[in-house]
């Protein structure tokens, strides 16, 4: 999956589960939608729904759920204590992987205008979705309320940015929603070995943006000091796009700093887990863990883990499983209950577990598989296996030499040189099943009916695509696996001389791979019609070859020169 983003719609029901069943049946609908999180609230009468996909399968999905909010749910006799003014009030799109925020933006005004124009909704665009800087706030896109909108809706100033701009009988019910292109928000608590609300509140409020009302004199007990408008002066906090409060629970007898980080592109877990620890420490508190409140990206978890390696003199070019378990236990999220990285990582979510995958059999499975009656995995599977087998050797080296007692002055360029080495392994392991997708995608496109002229079009461009792809898959496991000979070679050159012979089953492993996966590139550019493409993929096939075989050359005398002790 190239794009996820995340949606997170508010519903104004938060009472009748029925109602909201229906609004999820909508959500559950749309093929590549994973429903992570539902969380209704009867006091506010409210139901946060969370889900993620590919983009436009997501805005199919919020279209969807909007639509049906709209025919469930009656504005006009609503309740509840948290403020609103739509049956779907708010409507955040936030980029998760491969997407950008400008594109998420657009994404985002795409349905706004769908919303507006197909139900008669109307809508407002905030944060990043926004036209206009006003708007970039939510509170003062949904100021008024829903009382409010007869009257705001006819005011220029604050016409919708989709959708009819008057209070008409169906916006009497549906209310409007406010839509926007957001960063992704983290809930995350800090657990304190106290029970002092008081001091839990003090350290939340060194850290967080808003910081703390400005007192005379003493800082406890002073005046509040005022603007000319009588609102109170505060000092600001330490970070920016962090929110958050100190609280007691009960549950677990304990205090916590409970935050919200609104702007995962400047802040990250562990700059306020490290910073709630060194406010706390002056208070002669200890923090103790953490906790995770919904899901979390990926990447968010990596860079945890990654920054704790570092300070540990680390190398970070090991596999995610093993920086996760860094991550985890650094930052204590399984100190108040068990963390598991498949039920609270957005990406692992998101895995179809029902699709088999090569690289999770073992390698007996593996090799049996290859070894059965079936076409696939064939060459081209195995010729990525090897460039895997062969970038992971580098890496090896490179992450033993980080660590080796004596060499502890050169562990960050090690460290640099495994994680190139991770890239180039990570993306082989993907190339192995892509590779046998892309031969059953030939076999696809051959099985297609061909009983009339236009079903025989079709399958000749079918099968046309699919050889194009089932040559350009190869190729690109030719080049990752030649590239990942650099690795090779500084590490025959520099790194443990222990493990040189391992550098050197590397760069052979790696060297197969490529000519292995030119060979799969040839038996297909036979059946290719494009033969001008088919050349020149050749020519770049030939080239890679002998630069392979060269680099192959050149490491296996460095390793041989230094196992003579020449």
């Amino acid at each position: 999956m190239n794009q996820i983003i995340e949606c997170v719609p508010n519903f104004s029901e938060g009472k009748d589960r029925g109602i909201i069943n229906k609004i999820l049946d909508e959500i559950k609908s749309v093929d590549g939608v994973k429903l992570i999180d539902v969380d209704p609230g009867k006091a506010t009468n409210r139901t946060v729904v969370t889900f993620v996909g590919e983009p436009e399968a997501v805005c199919e999905a919020a279209f969807r759920a909007v639509k049906k909010a709209a025919e469930l749910i009656d504005m006009s006799k609503h309740q509840g204590e948290h403020p609103r003014f739509g049956a779907t009030d708010v409507l955040p799109l936030i980029p998760i992987k491969g997407i950008t925020m400008d594109e998420t933006a657009e994404f985002a005004r795409k349905l706004g205008k769908r919303i507006g124009d197909e139900l008669g909704i109307p809508v407002y665009c905030y944060e990043f979705a926004a036209v206009e800087e006003k708007r970039q706030n939510l509170a003062n896109c949904r100021a008024g309320e829903y009382e409010g909108l007869p009257q705001k809706l006819t005011d220029s100033a604050w016409k919708p940015d989709f959708g009819p701009a008057a209070f008409t009988q169906n916006v009497r019910k549906t209310g409007a929603t406010a839509l926007s292109a957001r960063n992704f928000l983290i809930a995350y608590n800090v657990n304190l070995n106290s029970t002092s609300t008081r001091w839990a509140n003090s350290i939340a409020f060194d850290i967080r943006e808003k910081g703390r009302v400005k007192r005379e004199g003493n800082s406890l007990t002073g005046k509040i000091v005022k603007d000319e408008l009588g609102n109170p002066v505060y000092i600001p906090g330490l970070l920016k796009g962090v929110k958050g409060i100190g609280w007691y629970i009960e549950e677990y007898g304990i205090t916590q700093l409970s935050f919200n980080i609104t702007d995962t592109s400047l802040i990250s877990m562990h700059q306020v887990f490290e910073l709630a620890c060194e406010r706390a420490a002056l208070r002669g508190i200890r923090v103790t863990g953490s906790e995770l409140v919904g899901v979390v990206p990926l990447q968010a978890m990596l860079d945890a883990g990654k920054y704790f390696l570092r300070k540990q003199h680390r190398s970070t070019g090991i596999s995610d499983d093993e920086i996760l378990k860094i991550a985890i236990k650094s930052l204590g999220l399984d100190e108040l209950t068990p963390f598991d990285p498949k039920k609270k990582i957005i990406e692992y979510l998101m895995e179809d577990e029902s699709k088999k995958k090569l690289i999770d059999l073992s390698v007996k499975q593996f090799t049996l598989e290859t070894a059965s009656e079936s076409a696939a995995p064939g060459g081209g599977s195995v010729a990525a296996c090897m460039g895997a087998m062969g970038a992971a050797l580098g890496t090896m080296v490179a992450n033993l030499t980080a660590h080796k007692k004596g060499w502890d002055d050169r562990w960050e360029e090690f460290s640099c040189w495994a994680e190139k080495g991770k890239t180039f392994h990570d993306e082989l392991l993907r190339l192995i099943d892509e590779d046998t997708l892309a031969f059953n995608g030939i076999m696809d496109a051959f099985g297609l009916p061909q009983k009339n002229e236009e079903q025989k079009r079709y399958r000749k461009e079918t099968i046309q695509t699919a050889t194009r792809k089932a040559m350009e898959i190869p190729f690109r496991v030719m080049q990752v696996s030649y590239e990942s000979m650099e690795v090779m070679i500084n590490m025959a050159q520099t790194g443990n001389p222990n493990s040189v012979s391992d550098a050197g089953v590397g760069a052979l492993a790696a060297r197969s791979a490529v000519l292995g996966a030119g060979l799969n590139v040839r038996i297909n550019a036979g059946s290719l019609t494009d033969k001008e493409f088919a050349s020149q993929l050749l020519e770049q096939v030939n080239v890679l070859e002998q630069k392979a075989m060269e680099l192959e050359g050149q490491i296996l005398d460095i390793v041989n020169r230094k196992i003579a002790g020449i």
